[in-house]
């Protein structure tokens, strides 16, 4: 083979290696640990020792905390005492009172309707309970307070986004006439029905007769939206709300924890409700309605939709996973992609928030990087008044739930909990 040819060979391997050596070698030691490694476990301890240090001076008994990353725990503790005065262990297992929580689950079945064909959120609640065709609003004259008629019929939207002027009717304009008829303060902090010996449809249809807060589409109102929705599930359905969401979403997301009453097998698993005293530190809350509540010894008819289910953090946690993975899990779809996009973008404007919080169709949005603590631009959560809550960030693929069983809830775990959660995470955030 001629010099030159060979000359050629070896200047061509040469290149060639270089060439792979140069392919192989890492950008950087920092962006090839980043990758790796995208959250701290040193960094999570800030977040065991704010919990354990709760404990330790009496301002909570127990907590469940749950993070999920891609699907997948990366941070799972069980603290505390589930009842601290038997001496039991708070454990991942522990059944809570999830409250408010409870209307996720009914806003989803709502849509799943929707996807049914069987409505539409344009369509006014009349469609299904003819008592909301005429409504009406208090107001307060200078005599005193009187009612109008509401100007317009009430949708399956404004009740998904809290805007159809509906209360919990603890409100001093209407707190008598709500008690009269058995909500409102009758009903333990209004949202409470575990001890109705009656139909959820038929509290709904009374509800009906009493003045609201506030016209259709005005105003963001907190109150007894999501359990007229839960009315509008069975008349759609003709079904019963239990029924219907564990067929529709909790049996098949294998949530089996979820429902609205405890069997008394499970009686030890369901914590104990504690109060916050003005100091901060925790007692035992009573029995009842403003307490303990009925939820294993109630009559067994009253299953709201705004504020009925027990749940575990695990339980949760799956169906927050359906929603962040576009509405389906393990091969199993409970909504459609766009439905679950319907649910965690702002349909409200700036109703709820002028600071760039939003509420979608069953969740509050973030719409503004710093709204929300350190969330991405796109998260969703909400909570329940027994003081459990919870957070979808789907830019940072992380769910978030923790669980705590104290109503008042004077803790500032609200806020801590997620800051430390987010700060043990190694990649930016989406802020646009």
């Amino acid at each position: 083979m001629p010099k030159t040819r060979i000359v050629a060979l070896l200047v061509l391997v040469l290149s060639a290696s270089l060439s792979a050596g140069q392919q192989a070698r890492p950008v950087s030691t920092t962006s090839r640990a980043a990758t790796a490694n995208p959250v701290s476990s040193e960094r999570f301890k800030r977040l065991d020792a704010v919990l354990k240090e709760h404990i330790d001076q009496n301002r909570i008994a127990g907590i469940v905390v749950l993070v999920l990353r891609d699907g997948k725990p990366i941070y799972e503790r069980a603290l505390g005492w589930r009842d601290k005065e038997a001496n039991r262990a708070m454990t991942m297992d522990s059944v809570f009172r999830i409250a408010s929580q409870t209307k996720a689950l009914t806003s989803a079945a709502i849509l799943a309707l929707m996807e049914d064909g069987r409505l539409m959120p344009t369509m006014p609640v009349s469609r299904f309970i003819p008592a909301y065709a005429k409504t009406t609003v208090a107001v307060k004259g200078d005599s005193g307070p009187s009612t109008v008629p509401a100007r317009r019929p009430i949708t399956i939207a404004d009740l998904l986004t809290h805007t159809a002027g509906i209360s919990y009717g603890t409100d001093e304009l209407v707190a008598a006439q709500y008690e009269a008829k058995g909500l409102g303060p009758a009903a333990g902090f209004g949202w409470y029905t575990a001890d109705k010996d009656e139909e959820t449809c038929v509290s709904m249809e009374r509800l009906a007769t009493l003045p609201f807060v506030s016209q259709p589409g005005d105003a963001y109102v907190y109150g007894y939206n999501t359990d007229i929705l839960g009315c509008v599930v069975e008349r759609a359905s003709g079904m019963p709300l239990d029924k219907f969401i564990a067929e529709r979403i909790t049996t098949p997301l294998g949530m089996k924890d979820t429902r609205f009453f405890l069997p008394a097998a499970d009686r030890d698993r369901l914590a104990t409700v504690y109060s916050s005293n003005p100091d901060g530190t925790i007692v035992r809350a009573p029995d009842g309605a403003r307490g303990q509540g009925h939820y294993v010894d109630g009559p067994r008819k009253s299953f709201s939709g705004g504020a009925g289910l027990l749940s575990t953090a695990r339980d949760y946690a799956r169906f927050l996973e359906m929603t962040r993975n576009g509405g389906m899990l393990d091969g199993v779809r409970v909504l459609s992609p766009r439905t679950v996009a319907l649910m965690t973008t702002n349909q409200s404007g700036t109703l709820h928030s002028t600071t760039g919080l939003g509420f979608g169709f069953g969740f509050e949005t973030v719409d503004r990087y710093g709204a929300m603590g350190l969330s991405s631009v796109g998260a969703y959560r909400w909570g329940g008044a027994y003081g459990s809550n919870y957070l979808v960030d789907p830019d940072a693929r992380m769910v978030l739930v923790y669980m705590i069983q104290q109503i008042p809830n004077r803790t500032d775990l609200g806020q801590v909990i997620p800051t430390l959660v987010y700060q043990a995470l190694t990649e930016p955030p989406r802020t646009k």
